[in-house]
């Protein structure tokens, strides 16, 4: 028996400190579509998110609130909890770092790094971000503030150190030998770089506040709160049980995570791991960011996008498609209402939808309702469908680069032939002068159509399910081992009455004017 294929991915878990918006959406939707590619594709998937709850800046939001912080994160963990159904995301785990699972793991984490010798106790002096929860030296501040923008503050205090200078050379080693570790290109180079300048003792504990994970046999010390936070990779997989996911799943295939974070994820976190005798995560891929008509999304603009507002006025699975489609992933890109717009109509109405509507419906009038039945095959005939057959070996490349623009645009290559081959075979003409050839075409088109709602799925859940429905593809003939001609559909199956899979998208009143 084959060994089993398994593949764990997880989202950034996401900070305590707002609602969410679209680009928190836009990296759990990444990951969702992938996870969804892989059981697709055979694979017994683990898919996490969460939220990262400790910390000065959660401790401070929290008093601010006039709330204690456990009150004050149970309040806005619920608001990522609840975005899952909104966006349709199939995560099989939510992790809390307030949970006790995840304290056990970072304890067990703090404890083998430091029984290998690289955690010791000091004391620090320097420039601290609360924003950022992160140090920075005086030659990296800009205008005095940190490079993210963020205020820092000048700190001292007494600290447990992890070593991190010493995995200079071993950081170093680890990308040469693991070259699909970082990505995409641009983040690779910017972090081979920061390596390679040298490397700084990293002070990983905390007196001043109280709101983390307690450093093991030192309770007045919490924990760093990007030990703790990183470790929930593993405390979600059961670490330190050695059976179970952890034994099953680590180390995880993919970490998604925004460019902002990339340093933690790249430098801090396989140090730390290598440093506890542990293996690091197979790839890290840092994606782009979103901005609003042209401005940076930010609270002082109020130009927060919600995904609720964009479903709400688009439609699910047109938002999760433009999201995918319309910026190559992992640059920064532009949302614009304009563009959404193009994409629903263009892509979605004209292309896919206006394909499997007209060809259904001359099924339905011109085959009595049923998959018609394919007489000898032309040339054009045997170029469509190797053109849809041939769709998994190149979208499953692009899946796996993390390419998931690449991955649509092949898709819709084949959406153009087939709406292209509609055209010149002309069916409707074919009925009264060749009903066999008619029937021909339309078969072809019908198992095109299929080929391209199997392989539509990561990404428009709903929408191919309806297109799959329309084509009576049952559920247990939905997976991509159903591609190709094993899966072909069989002539003489009933059809239900062809609908509209995306309508065209209107603008009227007062959005119409909002939206450009």
């Amino acid at each position: 028996m084959a060994a089993a294929k398994r593949y764990y991915l997880t989202t950034p878990i996401y900070y305590v400190n707002d609602a969410p918006h679209i680009g928190h959406a836009y990296t759990s939707l990444a990951c969702d579509a992938l996870a969804r590619f892989k059981r697709l594709d055979g694979f017994e998937v683990k898919f996490l998110t969460g939220t990262d709850e400790h910390g000065q800046k959660v401790a401070k939001a929290a008093e601010a609130a006039g709330v204690d912080p456990q009150t004050h994160t149970d309040r806005v963990s619920q608001h990522f909890r609840d975005l899952s159904p909104v966006m349709n995301y199939s995560n099989d785990d939510f992790i809390r770092t307030t949970e006790p699972r995840h304290a056990r793991a970072c304890q067990e984490l703090w404890k083998r790094m430091k029984a290998n010798g690289h955690i010791y106790l000091g004391r620090f002096a320097g420039w601290y971000a609360v924003r950022d929860e992160a140090f920075y030296d005086e030659s990296e501040l800009v205008d005095g503030k940190a490079p993210t923008g963020a205020e820092v503050e000048w700190f001292e205090e007494e600290n447990y150190f992890f070593d991190l200078s010493k995995w200079q050379q071993p950081l170093l080693d680890f990308y040469e030998a693991n070259p699909r570790f970082l990505a995409p290109r641009t983040r690779r180079n910017e972090i081979v770089s920061f390596v390679s300048s040298g490397l700084r003792d990293l002070s990983i504990s905390r007196t001043s506040f109280k709101w983390g994970v307690p450093v093991p046999d030192d309770p007045k010390h919490i924990m760093y709160v990007w030990i703790d936070a990183l470790t929930n990779y593993m405390s979600a997989a059961g670490f330190p049980e050695e059976s179970g996911d952890y034994a099953r799943f680590w180390p995880a295939d993919l970490h998604m995570v925004g460019k902002d974070i990339i340093r933690f994820h790249t430098v801090y976190w396989p140090a730390f791991l290598m440093a506890a005798g542990l293996t690091p995560p197979k790839r890290v891929f840092a994606h782009g960011w979103w901005t609003n008509e042209g401005q940076k999304m930010s609270k002082s603009l109020n130009n927060f996008i919600t995904p609720q507002d964009l479903i709400g006025r688009y439609g699910l699975d047109p938002v999760r498609y433009f999201l995918l489609r319309e910026l190559p992933f992992g640059q920064d890109g532009n949302f614009s209402h304009q563009a959404m717009i193009r994409r629903i109509n263009t892509d979605l109405a004209n292309d896919l939808g206006n394909l499997a509507q007209r060809v259904l419906t001359q099924i339905n009038r011109n085959c009595e309702a049923k998959v018609p039945q394919a007489g000898a095959l032309t040339e054009a005939d045997d170029r469509l469908l190797a053109a849809a057959h041939g769709m998994l070996a190149r979208v499953r490349a692009e899946y796996d680069e993390q390419q998931f623009h690449r991955a649509l645009e092949a898709e819709w290559e084949v959406v153009g032939a087939a709406n292209r081959y509609v055209d010149e075979q002309a069916p409707w003409a074919l009925k009264k002068t060749d009903p066999a050839r008619m029937a021909t075409a339309l078969y072809v088109l019908a198992e095109t159509i299929r080929h391209l709602a199997l392989l539509a799925q990561p990404v428009m859940p709903q929408s191919s399910a309806r297109m799959l429905d329309l084509l009576a593809v049952p559920e247990v003939a939905r997976s991509f081992a159903a591609l190709g001609p094993s899966g072909a559909l069989k002539a003489g199956t009933p059809l239900p009455k062809p609908e509209g899979i995306f309508p065209r998208h209107v603008e009227d009143g007062p959005a119409a004017k909002a939206g450009g």
